[in-house]
């Protein structure tokens, strides 16, 4: 008898885990996909959410700055909703061909309008932590160092981290 449990017990056990949602990494729910009550399919979508650890922002640069921006270049973000904290941040791409082009016979006058995607993304170490404040979609401005030895101006120095938000009260029990 007391074998029957243990195997009733297991056999729970696996139940529940099979049953459990797990998040393949950390970061903020963005929205829900689907609602108490679905059925859902092995590997479907419950929520939508951030990768805490891959923050970044796109910006399109013409032709001569573009072909100084290197991969790893210092950036910074100053996000609209946060016009006083510069984010330090650091190219992580930059794009080979022009991503909108004006015409198809092109002048040099046209070649210069040509636009490049370069990519910043800010340091995962700078948001651990902080995740339940990242948010995507945020409007803002990406400054991309284009010449190593020049300095950042006093206005686009890094502002210090965010403090972490205190940590949700664990309910307890009566």
């Amino acid at each position: 008898a007391l074998e029957a449990q243990s195997q009733s017990a297991a056999f729970i056990r696996v139940n529940i885990a099979d049953n459990s949602l797990v998040a393949p990494r950390d970061g903020p729910i963005e929205y829900r996909v689907a609602n108490v009550g679905e059925v859902l399919g092995a590997g479907g979508k419950v929520f939508t959410m951030l990768d805490a650890a891959d923050v970044r922002m796109d910006v399109y640069l013409p032709t001569p700055e573009a072909g100084r921006v290197r991969i790893g270049a210092e950036a910074r973000i100053v996000l609209d909703a946060y016009p006083r904290h510069v984010i330090p941040a650091r190219v992580v791409f930059v794009s080979s061909q022009a991503q909108f082009t004006p015409k198809t016979v092109e002048t040099r006058d046209e070649r210069d309008k040509l636009m490049f995607r370069i990519r910043v993304r800010i340091d995962p170490e700078r948001l651990r932590g902080r995740e339940r404040l990242i948010r995507s979609g945020l409007p803002g401005i990406a400054y991309v160092r284009t010449d190593e030895t020049a300095a950042w101006p006093a206005s686009l120095l890094p502002s210090p981290p965010p403090a972490a938000p205190a940590p949700a009260p664990i309910p307890t029990a009566p």
